[in-house]
């Protein structure tokens, strides 16, 4: 049976801990952001991540992205941020944008889609933040709906999808902005949309300047 705790009003640390347990034995956890609901478990655990995989139906060539929430966070999962790259963190994160980063060999390949590269985002939502400080690692974390399904804005429509394969559940009420996060890389101090979302190429741009 899956767990389900109530976020709307604020988290107790008994919460949090449930939800740090279920990180620490390799669970998925359902939770919020401000742009939709995610599936995660820690980018560490590749146990976990096969099981994201597995749940959701996803392809192992589709890598995953990881949220964060702080510097420290972002430092153990890259091997370097260039400084067009460190302008984008200051003026998007927290926010909608997913960052590409040459990632660290300690991230496991079946994140990335055996791939030398990493998606990181620090999500605008204090729900988020205090659960990815509580759990105390950085979450691989992917939209919440079967793939190629709609994206889950609240816990009542994922938990059609998803019922009692999720490991524990996080109600935060509906999500704020119901679309994905735009994805960029970043080569040679040129900007590459990967996916649209609600942050322009323009803004981008001038972040950059």
């Amino acid at each position: 049976m899956s767990l389900f705790i109530d976020f709307k009003d604020g988290i107790s640390k008994s919460e949090l801990e449930m939800s740090k347990e279920t990180i620490d034995n390799n669970g998925i956890l359902v939770f919020p952001t401000e742009t939709v609901y995610a599936l995660g478990t820690s980018a560490f655990n590749e146990e976990g991540i096969k099981k994201l995989f597995e749940i959701k139906n996803r392809p192992l060539s589709n890598p995953i992205s990881v949220l964060v929430s702080d510097m420290t966070m972002i430092r153990s999962l890259v091997k370097n941020i260039s400084p067009s790259e460190e302008k984008l963190i200051e003026k998007f994160f927290p926010g909608p944008l997913t960052i590409v980063f040459d990632k660290k060999d300690t991230v496991p390949d079946v994140l990335t889609a055996g791939e030398d590269t990493i998606g990181i985002r620090m999500p605008d939502n204090e729900l988020s933040l205090k659960l990815i400080r509580g759990t105390k690692t950085p979450l691989a974390a992917t939209s919440a709906n079967i793939s190629g399904k709609e994206s889950g804005t609240n816990i009542e429509m994922i938990k059609e999808d998803f019922g009692n394969l999720v490991d524990c559940y996080i109600d935060g009420g509906e999500s704020q902005i119901g679309i994905a996060s735009t994805v960029v890389r970043v080569e040679e101090d040129k900007i590459k949309v990967l996916r649209e979302g609600t942050i322009t190429k323009e803004e981008l741009e001038e972040a950059i300047l």
